[in-house]
């Protein structure tokens, strides 16, 4: 498997795309913005179209030469206009998402059929086309990831901040205001890297089932964003390994073993906390002080 250059590729967008995407999703998931992938993900469909349209004007070969960078564009002034609504409470959050899902994916119909084009040229961006990624793919995905890992462990302390509560990082004389379009303009960059890995359907799903994972086993926000980063990367690789050897689309398994791991640490976590807690002798802690609370003595 690992002779072969269109799997070597692969394997590399899939460790990439299986670092970056969960250190985005702890944010989010921090900030209670679980979906916000999915409505960026719709956004970048635009794009997509939006650069197949630009390329086949300019006559380039292929057409989709200029998609990955319509995404980029067209995912970060999503995310910015996602972001630009919720802080300032003109409509909910989840109104401002589903605006998003249904305008990205209107926006990428028509725009792809006046390209010339069909809506079966989109089916590799919505459900990802890992095996027919290119050296340029790759060498977007690369940069993006590297980018994404940057800002998001150089910043994490803030960024950590202003998404657990903003009024105290206000407060404490942080940019809040900066530093959610960072963490917006991060999401909408993880999205165009991740969908050629899993596609923009399922994207979401790679940024907050590893960080829903290592929630359950972490004890630490730090803790949380290294684990999550891990299983990224090896369900990402397991999942693909398995498409080598199975005719199966590589984003379905990569998605499907997430949550299969997490049901099984949903399902075997309570078990060895019971055994902790069973464990643990009952003593008093500090027998040397009087005990603060003294319980009235039942009289028969």
């Amino acid at each position: 498997m690992l002779s072969s250059p269109l799997m070597q590729r692969a394997l590399l967008a899939a460790v990439l795309v299986g670092a970056a995407a969960p250190v985005v999703g702890t944010f989010l998931v921090q900030r209670r913005l679980a979906l916000m992938g999915d409505g960026i993900g719709h956004v970048a469909l635009t794009g997509v179209a939006l650069g197949w349209l630009v390329g086949t004007w300019a006559g380039l070969v292929p057409s989709d030469t200029l998609a990955v960078p319509g995404a980029v564009v067209a995912s970060v002034v999503g995310a910015t206009a996602i972001e630009w609504v919720r802080a300032r409470g003109r409509t909910s959050g989840d109104l401002a998402l589903a605006i998003m899902f249904y305008g990205g994916i209107a926006g990428g119909v028509l725009l792809i059929k006046l390209a010339g084009g069909t809506n079966a040229n989109l089916v590799s961006y919505l459900f990802g086309s890992i095996s027919t990624v290119s050296t340029a793919d790759l060498w977007w995905i690369a940069g993006l990831a590297v980018g994404v890992l940057l800002v998001g462990l150089g910043l994490r302390h803030a960024l950590f901040a202003v998404s657990h509560d903003e009024e105290f990082a206000r407060g404490s004389g942080l940019p809040v205001t900066a530093l959610n379009m960072v963490v917006a303009t991060m999401s909408a960059l993880t999205v165009t890297v991740a969908m050629r890995v899993v596609g923009l359907l399922l994207v979401s799903a790679l940024m907050i089932v590893p960080v829903a994972v290592a929630q359950l086993i972490a004890g630490s926000f730090a803790r949380t964003m290294a684990l999550a980063s891990a299983i990224g990367v090896a369900v990402s690789v397991v999942g693909l390994s398995i498409t080598y050897w199975e005719d199966v689309p590589p984003g379905a398994t990569i998605v499907l073993l997430a949550i299969a791991l997490y049901a099984m640490a949903a399902v075997t976590r309570p078990l060895f906390a019971g055994r902790r807690r069973g464990d643990a002798p009952h003593h008093d802690p500090h027998p040397e002080l009087p005990d603060d609370v003294q319980l009235p003595v039942a009289r028969g």
